[in-house]
């Protein structure tokens, strides 16, 4: 295989052995019809299992529709699309050119799929535990902010709603830089908005903290919160 997917599998801990695989779960089907169609039908079963079992033990009181509830946002594709832009998952994407012109390599549902994918491959390529320790990684600061209480809204909604009731555009994120290896890197985001006259910053272990910090800042910039 080529260096290539020699680089994304550094990026993913060294986790895969059979690089052919990895190869296949990053291949759209406008590249080629050997695609990751099938390897993301596994990896989103795999996903939700590996979530369902770890929110079961982490909350033994919860009801099933609470359980429910934390899952679906988990493995949202929203959510999934983070993962992957914090790996750089797109710009090892093989897309058609049309694909790649229209802008693939950034779109939610592309670097989803490609995720799962990612996740069928590797339970293919290991086994479960293997599987089940990189989506503890991926997931881990999320699972860790989760509660069974109805979440306050977050500072990015907040943002978003203080602006459209000023009739101002969405907000704005941007990463701007990501520091350090794989496993421990830190990013670095911008919030641009209407009603600000400089963006202003956030950092955090994943890109999701990062912009939650960004728009927290916006929030005081525009006397909206308190400081501290």
């Amino acid at each position: 295989m080529s260096s290539r997917d020699e680089k994304l599998n550094l990026k993913l801990g060294s986790a895969f052995t059979n690089l052919g695989l990895l190869n296949q779960a990053v291949t759209h089907r406008s590249y080629s019809g050997n695609n990751n169609e099938r390897l993301e039908f596994l990896g989103d079963a795999i996903l939700n299992f590996l979530i369902a079992e770890d929110l079961y033990r982490r909350f033994p009181t919860a009801r099933e529709g609470q359980l429910s509830r934390l899952r679906a946002n988990l493995v949202k594709r929203e959510t999934l699309a983070e993962i992957a832009r914090e790996v750089e998952l797109g710009e090892f994407l093989l897309l058609g050119q049309g694909e790649q012109k229209s802008g693939g390599s950034k779109r939610d549902s592309i670097l989803a799929d490609a995720l799962e994918a990612i996740i069928g491959a590797l339970f293919l390529d290991r086994d479960l535990p293997a599987v089940r320790e990189r989506i503890t990684h991926w997931f881990e600061s999320r699972l860790k902010d989760l509660s069974l209480e109805d979440p306050q809204k977050d500072s990015k909604t907040r943002l978003q709603e203080y602006l459209q009731a000023n009739r101002c555009s969405l907000p704005d994120y941007t990463v701007v830089s990501a520091v350090g290896k794989a496993h421990a890197r830190t990013f670095y985001v911008e919030c641009a908005a209407a009603l600000l006259e400089t963006p202003v910053a956030g950092s955090g272990s994943s890109i999701r903290i990062a912009e939650q910090e960004a728009a927290a800042q916006a929030l005081i910039t525009l006397g909206v919160d308190k400081a501290g």
